[in-house]
């Protein structure tokens, strides 16, 4: 349920509002806008509350949401969440570039992979320390130590770090090392985690199970802002179809509709989306276009021999260069912006 205010409507009256609803045993959630504030209640109600709630001085509406998500809807907040980090806006008007290698190999791989990103106008680092892989006899990351050599690299070359979290018992070490946390396709659903990851305040990527519906994924984001960590962000990185020719298939459709249930930044992966080199520079393109806040992009300089296998998706530096020199050119017509680099990264310039 939500209690609506005008903006002509005293903060002293909107605290006494909140008050009240908290004396009910409920949690109150103030969304300030420009026209109207919004106040979000979790919890149970009865009816005769909601009828109290509407004939309070101060209150416009007070309107049932319908949704089994409800701090994760639009409704429940209707301004879109702009995530904070470090001088960088996820969900603002800057288009975020998230670069880097499937996997953390070497510290000399990471910290050469760093300078590159940043050469090229990215602002986050990626990199997985842990990987959840099909196969058990696959390479399955090289652990804590990875966490370090990707944090040292970030810190040295100015960019964030994003990496992969897969069980509740690494959320605090992997938080310590990273800026963001990423829950991959096969823990969306992974309820002990969510929940645990809603106990910090670290910002958290949720990528998009592969056969689940939008309204499933918006329910996997709400476990995380129902237990306190509103800093949420959706990543479509495609879901299986019958097509076999792609790794998956990205569904674009997914940003626009995402954008209008939710007030979640959107992140696309076109790497994992498509599983193709060649098809990753289009695909983000398209996903720009779709309007998202910013995209996670498999990036290595030798990715021909990467450890995961996933080089085939993987773009080489220049690609990666090239690409963010055309957004910045497509992110304005997007309602966007994008800086990059100021000299194109060569073929073959970076370190072997």
């Amino acid at each position: 349920m939500i209690v609506v205010t005008s903006n002509k409507t005293s903060q002293e009256r909107i605290n006494e509002i909140v008050r009240y609803i908290e004396k009910h045993g409920l949690s109150a959630h103030v969304s300030m806008g420009e026209d109207r504030t919004v106040i979000g209640i979790v919890g149970k109600f009865d009816s005769q509350l909601a009828e109290h709630l509407r004939q309070m001085s101060g209150v416009e509406q007070v309107v049932r949401i319908s949704k089994s998500y409800k701090m994760a809807s639009r409704e429940f907040h209707p301004a879109d969440t702009v995530i904070k980090i470090k001088g960088v806006e996820i969900g603002g008007s800057e288009l975020v570039i998230m670069g880097g290698p499937c996997a953390v190999e070497t510290p000399e791989q990471i910290d050469e992979i760093a300078r590159l990103v940043k050469l090229a106008g990215g602002q986050v680092l990626r990199g997985g320390a842990f990987k959840p892989r099909t196969g058990p006899y696959s390479f399955q990351g090289i652990g804590t130590e990875g966490l370090k050599w990707m944090k040292d690299a970030g810190e040295k070359h100015g960019l964030l770090t994003i990496t992969e979290v897969m069980t509740p018992e690494y959320v605090d070490i992997c938080a310590e090392y990273a800026d963001i946390l990423q829950v991959g396709t096969r823990n969306m659903q992974n309820f002990d985690l969510l929940r645990k990851l809603g106990t910090i305040q670290t910002p958290v990527l949720l990528k998009r199970g592969f056969s689940s519906t939008y309204d499933e994924f918006l329910n996997a984001a709400e476990y995380i802002l129902a237990g306190g960590n509103p800093n949420v962000m959706l990543c479509e990185r495609g879901i299986r179809t019958f097509e076999s020719y792609t790794r998956n298939t990205l569904d674009l459709a997914a940003i626009p509709v995402l954008k209008s249930l939710s007030h979640l930044p959107v992140i696309s992966d076109p790497s994992h989306g498509t599983g193709r080199r060649e098809l990753v520079v289009p695909m983000t393109k398209a996903s720009v276009a779709a309007g998202c806040d910013g995209l996670i992009i498999e990036m290595h300089t030798d990715p021909d021999n990467s450890m995961t296998g996933d080089g085939v998706q993987s773009l080489f530096p220049d690609q990666f260069s090239d690409l963010l020199a055309d957004l910045e050119k497509l992110a304005p017509l997007c309602g966007k912006t994008l800086n990059t680099r100021k000299e194109p990264i060569l073929a073959g310039s970076w370190k072997k």
